[in-house]
């Protein structure tokens, strides 16, 4: 009877033991280009009974963010828990790739230094350094949890890539020809959206993508129920960031940042999430947070650099989840498109920072402008047929916005300028201008110097250099004062000695406008600046008052620079400045030194239509020359859009 007894203990023990050393799964289903604007779960949209029977059976969050509004920085956010201009991986797409910290890994290699098997199918899109190895198991489009060891515990991704913007890249023939599941009539178009045909059209289109994507979703989670995992596993969907809609995707509004998010709550780890299933939460989380998390569920600690917090899992309430109301996001290069913004969602209210607001929203990005809609917006824009909210993407912006996201949920009613609103409009600036400063921001200096001092190690560098970015940040916050308060320490700034210096004097003074027509003479005097960026700048803010033209400085910059970053940047000057101020530029005087990466897309663009191989610029390889298949590639064999 004793051995009996000591028999059943150590079976007890042995059970016991193995009961606690089990852990969840966890897998990510992705939909691309997806905001939460399509979507019934979120009061209007596409019906998505699989996207709901998870919400059924776990927790729907409110306000989930991507931190950017494009998916090589948004995936490389999400990937390492890093904001991206602090680590130097905001730019998409990557001229150059960033390092980690040294002895930082992306959250995916310590699951799987933790006994996980980790399978990715298959977008990965990252800006930095990475050894796919330490990432994956496998990152495939065979990918898959069943290739795990027996009884091993598992991390899974798959993205779907239906609802992409290219989904929506549909000939005028299609559009004429081709019917929609869901009624074009019955659509609710963004105000901000003329409503044409082409544009109800485009917005029902999507929506049955987002249907597709449902079907997609609701497959694999069959196929986790079919092998016993479901109640195992914690089922995170999500978009990877908004879109695809005109002004959703590579735009830091709501549109192109705040995703869906549901997580499925398993069962058997029910206890490891303080939140019934079927329940809503108001807490803000993004992409930073969900490494965090996912650690935390798993039962390991994140790494002390991250920047983000775990949101479900031990020692993290419901409460605690629902007091968060804070969100921080970036928006930098698209493609060949430059701009900077960064944005503060503090509860309903959004601030958002243009500091190159004299670019409008609309300005020429060649993979955007392949949606029909984009090119009809544009268009009726020129054509003055467009209201005032409707016109705003075709403008310059002011150097800040501030909406109220719960009455204005489109955001188009700017109450920056309402004195109403002058508390919560000081509150946020001052939570932003720190936020920048914590971060140490590498987008103050431009990509080409960034590419060239910082990416070894951004986070140290940004570190060690603190106080210079600081320096950068106040020059550009003139351009927030009055022009009689800004105008003596801009002034100054134009005198200075340091380049990024008078980079960013340049910069505030065209973000300030016509009203900074008094520091014209400085300016000039920086026309012939020994840094290529800073005669820019110089350029670009003479040009844009009309204070001299502006073409004859940057053909000489183009022709003179030797790298890509610092041809896409004086490129992003000359179409805004051809396109929206009247000079006159000749594609044909450039003798460009470098002619890989964006630049093509640039030089396509200006000279209306790509050149033939026998015309040399600016063109390297073409894979067809017939007028139908005509596809730019660079000697790479990279696809040149």
């Amino acid at each position: 009877m004793r051995k009996l007894l000591l028999s059943l203990c150590a079976l007890l023990l042995l059970a016991g033991g193995t009961m606690a050393a089990k852990r969840p799964n966890f897998v990510f289903l992705v939909s691309e280009d997806n905001s939460i604007h399509y979507l019934k779960l979120y009061g209007y949209g596409a019906t998505t009974p699989n996207i709901e029977a998870l919400a059924k059976d776990g927790l729907t969050f409110n306000h989930a963010f991507s931190n950017s509004p494009v998916c090589s920085v948004a995936r490389s956010t999400l990937a390492t828990s890093l904001l991206a201009p602090r680590a130097g991986f905001q730019y998409h797409r990557k001229s150059a790739m960033a390092n980690l910290p040294e002895g930082y890994h992306p959250w995916s290699a310590m699951l799987r230094k933790a006994g996980y098997y980790a399978a990715n199918n298959s977008k990965t899109d990252y800006n930095f350094v990475n050894n796919m190895k330490e990432l994956w198991d496998e990152s495939s489009r065979n990918a898959s949890w069943r290739k795990r060891a027996e009884g091993q515990p598992f991390f899974y991704m798959q993205s779907m890539g239906q609802s992409h913007e290219s989904s929506l890249h549909f000939s005028q023939q299609v559009f004429e020809n081709e019917k929609t599941k869901h009624d074009p009539a019955k659509v609710k178009l963004a105000p901000y959206h003329p409503d044409t045909p082409l544009f109800r059209y485009t917005h029902a289109r999507y929506l049955d993508r987002i249907q597709t994507i449902d079907s997609q979703l609701g497959n694999v989670v069959k196929q986790l129920a079919a092998d016993g995992l479901l109640e195992d596993t914690f089922i995170f969907y999500f978009g990877d960031h908004g879109g695809v809609l005109p002004r959703g995707k590579g735009y830091a509004y709501e549109s192109g940042l705040h995703v869906p998010l549901v997580v499925r709550i398993p069962k058997n780890f029910a206890h490891l999430a303080d939140h019934q299933r079927g329940s809503r939460t108001d807490g803000f989380v993004s992409f930073i947070d969900f490494g965090p998390t996912v650690l935390n569920l798993a039962g390991l600690q994140p790494h002390k650099l991250t920047d983000g917090r775990a949101f479900l899992g031990k020692n993290v309430s419901a409460k605690a989840l629902a007091a968060r109301d804070e969100v921080f996001g970036y928006a930098d290069r698209f493609d060949e498109k430059y701009d900077l913004v960064r944005t503060l969602r503090k509860g309903k209210y959004t601030y958002i920072r243009n500091f190159q607001g004299f670019y409008p929203d609309a300005l020429q990005n060649n993979y955007r402008y392949k949606m029909l809609a984009f090119t009809e917006w544009r268009e009726l824009a020129n054509a003055g047929k467009l209201n005032e909210a409707q016109m705003q993407f075709h403008r310059r912006r002011p150097a800040e916005q501030l909406f109220d996201v719960e009455a204005d949920p489109h955001e188009v009613n700017n109450l920056a300028n309402d004195p109403e609103y002058t508390k919560v409009l000081a509150d946020l600036r001052s939570r932003m201008q720190k936020k920048l400063r914590e971060v140490n921001d590498l987008s103050f200096y431009p990509e080409s110097f960034m590419v060239q001092n910082a990416l070894q190690d951004g986070v140290t560098y940004g570190t060690t250099n603190h106080k210079e970015i600081n320096r950068l940040v106040d020059i550009a916050d003139l351009a927030l004062l009055p022009f009689a308060e800004a105008h003596k320490p801009l002034a100054a700034a134009l005198k200075a000695k340091p380049p990024m210096e008078l980079y960013w004097a340049c910069t505030t003074a065209s973000v300030i406008g016509e009203q900074a027509r008094p520091l014209v003479p400085l300016v000039k005097k920086l026309l012939t600046h020994e840094n290529l960026m800073v005669r820019m700048r110089a350029a670009e803010f003479l040009g844009s008052i009309k204070a001299a033209d502006p073409m004859p400085t940057l053909l000489s910059v183009l022709n003179t620079a030797r790298t890509e970053q610092e041809l896409m940047l004086t490129f992003n000057a000359v179409v805004y400045l051809r396109d929206y101020k009247g000079y006159q530029f000749d594609p044909e005087k450039l003798n460009l030194k470098f002619a890989g990466g964006e630049v093509v897309r640039r030089t396509s663009y200006l000279e209306g239509a790509p050149r033939r191989p026998d015309r040399k610029k600016p063109c390297l390889l073409y894979t067809s020359d017939a007028a139908d298949d005509m596809q730019c590639v660079d000697l790479g064999g990279r696809r040149i859009i």
